[in-house]
């Protein structure tokens, strides 16, 4: 069994059989370097950090704040110090800053596999559009990533923060077929500056054509980086509600299409 809660942004809990997985970890109040400014959450976290699950695997895209959050880090490594944080080059020294003892770096196109108390995990960078800073002077400097996941039964595509790019088909050439693609839908406007670094729904819809291979599959599609923090000029409601047209204009399965509630969690069974 495959199953996902949507925690809000980026960050969803994975359930791969029994291994958990958490993707982008974002607690704050503010995806920002300052506890005064910067964005604010519109949606509070939908599981608190304590009331999680032992998580075995953490994902990290890249270093923007609202996908790489200091008090996060600090407080899962506390809590569960046994965690295996994934994370692009670049990385790994500000993550053991925080706390975090077990850290893997990775180019894109890298694989490791993850041995767990209660099963093996394999990974793969792969590559992204976007770029990495968390400051005035630092652009470029660490990189960003998409990620594979997989165990014995099921494959997971997360996209974390990407502009479309030609590389979704070779993605799905080299690791899939997937099971569940998670691809950001949100933060595109206004599309003459946002349209290199984050997709628009039209976009995320191509990039799930080329990733779900044939005709006869039809992956799960998890919308996400919408919802929780106002980052860009587009309504809040907007990029569910066009991706559900877009969806169903598609003639694809409706129940394919998981545009989760904060806290929802979906499964679907696997191979």
């Amino acid at each position: 069994m495959l199953s996902a809660t949507w925690i809000g942004h980026a960050t969803v809990l994975l359930q791969l059989g029994r291994i958990n997985v958490l993707t982008d970890p974002m607690w704050s109040e503010r995806a920002s370097p300052v506890s005064f400014a910067g964005p604010r959450r519109f949606v509070e976290p939908a599981v608190d950090l304590e009331r999680l699950p032992p998580i075995d695997v953490a994902l990290i895209s890249h270093n923007h704040y609202d996908h790489l959050d200091r008090a996060t880090v600090r407080a899962l490594a506390k809590q569960m110090p046994a965690i295996a944080w994934l994370a692009p080059l670049g990385l790994a020294q500000l993550l053991r800053a925080w706390g975090a003892a077990n850290v893997r770096e990775m180019d894109w196109w890298q694989s490791t596999s993850i041995g767990t108390s209660v099963g093996t995990l394999t990974a793969m960078s792969v590559p992204a559009q976007h770029f990495g800073a968390r400051g005035l002077g630092d652009r470029g400097r660490t990189l960003w990533c998409s990620w594979v996941i997989g165990d014995s039964d099921s494959r997971v595509s997360f996209s974390g923060d990407t502009a479309y790019h030609p590389e979704f088909t070779i993605i799905r050439e080299r690791s899939g077929p997937f099971d569940l693609l998670m691809l950001p839908i949100g933060a595109y406007e206004p599309r003459w500056f946002m349209r290199t670094v984050h997709m628009n729904p039209p976009e995320a819809l191509r990039a799930y054509e080329q990733l779900r291979g044939t005709q006869h599959e039809q992956p799960v599609l998890l919308p996400i980086h919408w919802g929780t923090f106002r980052l860009t000029d587009e309504a809040m409601q907007e990029p569910p509600e066009w991706t559900a047209r877009l969806w169903r204009d598609a003639g694809y399965d409706a129940s394919k299409l998981w545009l989760l509630q904060h806290g929802e969690t979906r499964s679907v069974s696997v191979r």
